[in-house]
């Protein structure tokens, strides 16, 4: 027989329930975010901000191995795999250009894709230097 002091207080113990309720919220979170691209095919695309990157990284290394060129037409994405071609429209005045996947990032939240120097300045995105995009996927 085990003997419990008068003051000994009980944990309530939660319903099973409670961590059904845990994931079920879990998912649904992780669907809406999903549900913000379609990539995964050609012709998929997201929309967002993009940003971009020259002067200092030029010449460095990207992620893909290959030395960066600001003047190339090129673009860091966190996903794409490397040499995926994409569109990227400036959704401010519908200007585009084809870019190709050679580097990781952007690894600020709420941006989607990092272009070059060279793409910036066909988006017309030079003094703006965050702008929204449509980014789509051709191969």
């Amino acid at each position: 027989m085990t003997i419990r002091s008068p003051d000994a207080i009980r944990e309530p113990s939660l319903p099973r329930i409670t961590s059904g309720l845990r994931t079920f919220a879990l998912l649904g979170a992780l669907a809406l975010l999903g549900g913000c691209s379609t990539f995964g095919s050609a012709g998929g695309s997201e929309t967002g901000k993009a940003s971009y990157y020259g002067d200092r990284h030029h010449g460095q290394l990207t992620a893909s191995g290959e030395r960066f060129d600001q003047n190339a037409l090129t673009a860091a994405h966190r996903t794409l795999p490397f040499g995926t071609r994409v569109r990227v429209t400036n959704l401010n005045n519908e200007r585009s250009v084809v870019l190709r996947i050679n580097d990781r990032g952007p690894f600020v939240r709420g941006r989607v894709i990092d272009v070059s120097r060279a793409a910036a300045v066909r988006l017309d995105m030079l003094r703006a230097g965050v702008v929204p995009v449509r980014v789509e996927t051709l191969d």
